[in-house]
């Protein structure tokens, strides 16, 4: 299979982890030895509830026995869709009640970026240095990393960057500036939170010169930083929210929301503003809907943040320079890139999943499951110190 996957599958990278994988329950991945893995990464954040929930295993099942795909996005009344969307408004604040459901988190930025064009009749559009919003040609075009975007230019014009917690650069917001899109917590550039009021700051600049601000919350969404989205931490209310990752346990899925007025833009002048054949898809609704009531329903939310000082407590070395983040949304900050290869790699060869970031190469990825528990955690941290305890200067 390994030379099958060398062969008719893309690579994204010159050297792909390439774990054969058999199954996956909870927060372990079996590979096809046998062997369990556990899981730190929880699929890059997109897997909340672990892997094979078994409520939304029913839900996915369920649906399927029902209807699958019938209509194209929008057309069709879908109870999952009808269902999910109105649970999440009654979860949001009232400026954000309208859901247009998509296939991915970049689809939904893409979604995003034109409705803030629509809307405001502007074209600027202001991103952040360092920025991950996606890798189609609207997200690309608001990464602020030139060097994973350069090959691919020409890209969408009229963007600009300003630096993540920087306030003198809010000056660049103008009456020009369709939206300001940036990340909740910055997780490609190593999981920076704002501090200051940062993104207060912003949310009254956008307000005061009719720019839309744009919150990216695909990886911190869904309870990962102890609320069900970052930004409810930072008093900031986006006006158009971008979710995506943990959303469907695991299933591939992204949907941005506004307010109706907003979302309105979209349906007229033209018509089909913005459109998705598989987007609201049923069974995907069903394992969003099913995914939401148990993180909501359960203790997972308030017990991320005990787990988070769990992490923080266990981790403790030498090599490793700071933990940042929230809940489980931490990335371990080591003194370099050689201990980060080091410890990810080896502990891969110890079945523990860790993963790296975009563009931090000192940083080591710890976004495990929500549902992943003490004992889970503190094994795992005891092998991250073992194997840092290997490493050679």
């Amino acid at each position: 299979m390994k030379k099958d996957f060398y062969k008719y599958q893309t690579q994204t990278s010159p050297h792909p982890l390439a774990l054969e994988i058999s199954h996956a329950k909870g927060c372990y991945i079996y590979d096809t030895d046998g062997n369990a893995h556990l899981d730190f990464v929880a699929g890059v954040s997109a897997c909340s509830l672990g892997h094979c929930h078994p409520k939304v295993t029913k839900a996915i099942k369920d649906q399927v026995d029902s209807y699958a795909h019938v209509m194209v996005y929008g057309e069709y009344i879908q109870k999952p869709a009808v269902d999910y969307t109105k649970l999440l408004a009654s979860l949001l604040p009232a400026e954000l009640q309208t859901t247009y459901l998509v296939n991915s988190g970049t689809e939904a930025i893409e979604g995003a970026l034109k409705l803030a064009r629509r809307a405001t009749g502007r074209t600027e559009i202001i991103a952040a240095h360092k920025a991950y919003h996606g890798n189609t040609m609207g997200s690309l075009s608001v990464m602020g990393f030139e060097e994973r975007k350069g090959a691919f230019r020409p890209l969408i014009p009229d963007v600009r960057f300003i630096h993540f917690n920087k306030e003198l650069d809010l000056k660049q917001i103008t009456t020009k500036t369709a939206a300001v899109i940036l990340e909740t917590i910055q997780g490609g550039a190593g999981f920076i939170e704002p501090t200051k009021n940062y993104l207060k700051k912003v949310r009254d600049k956008c307000t005061q010169v009719g720019t839309l601000l744009i919150l990216d919350e695909i990886q911190p969404g869904f309870g990962r930083t102890g609320k069900l989205f970052a930004f409810e931490h930072y008093n900031c209310t986006p006006d158009i929210l971008v979710i995506g990752k943990g959303m469907a346990g695991g299933m591939p899925v992204g949907a941005f929301v506004a307010s109706n007025n907003l979302m309105l833009q979209l349906q007229d002048a033209p018509k089909l503003g913005h459109i998705t054949t598989f987007g609201g898809n049923p069974v995907i609704a069903a394992a969003s809907l099913a995914t939401l009531k148990e993180i909501t329903t359960s203790n997972l939310i308030p017990e991320t943040l005990e787990k988070e000082a769990l992490f923080k407590k266990y981790l403790q070395h030498k090599f490793i320079k700071e933990i940042r983040g929230k809940g489980l949304m931490l990335a371990l900050i080591m003194k370099n890139s050689d201990i980060a290869n080091h410890l990810i790699l080896n502990a891969a060869k110890e079945k523990l999943i860790l993963f790296w970031l975009l563009f931090e190469a000192k940083a080591v990825r710890i976004s495990p499951p929500l549902t992943i528990s003490n004992n889970e955690i503190i094994a795992g941290c005891e092998q991250i110190i073992s194997i840092l305890d290997t490493y050679e200067s």
